[in-house]
């Protein structure tokens, strides 16, 4: 029991387990934002664009069920403003951090690896 206290603090004081919890509770923090400037702002903005209507009112009613699209359509829009808001902060960060995207340099060669080579290609010839 001891050896499995030991092996789980361990696990769970490692850097990249701590990271992965900020960013889960960060992401759900952030995700109620976009959540809130969706609902609140853009898609009454896009209703009045489209003449008044409500996303989260439509729907269709098939037999007893009812499909609420105008929700699906919402949750879209949330998901693809999401992806662009992490897209441009990661975008941003890469930028602050100076990471540049560069080609990878081509490894050094030995000589004998450059001399078989050599030898190589003339033999094809």
């Amino acid at each position: 029991m001891k050896n499995m206290k030991n092996e789980f603090k361990e696990f769970i004081s490692k850097g990249n387990v701590l990271d992965l919890a900020v960013g889960v509770i960060i992401g759900g923090a952030f995700g109620k934002i976009v959540t809130s400037l969706v609902n609140n702002i853009l898609m009454p903005l896009i209703g009045i664009i489209l003449g008044g209507h409500d996303f989260n009112s439509l729907s269709l009613k098939v037999g007893d069920a009812n499909i609420a699209y105008g929700m699906f359509i919402q949750n879209i829009i949330d998901f693809l403003i999401i992806a662009a808001c992490i897209f441009l902060f990661i975008k941003l960060f890469n930028k602050l951090r100076g990471a540049k995207e560069e080609e990878t340099p081509e490894p050094e060669v030995k000589e004998e690896v450059k001399l078989l080579t050599e030898i190589r290609d003339l033999l094809k010839k």
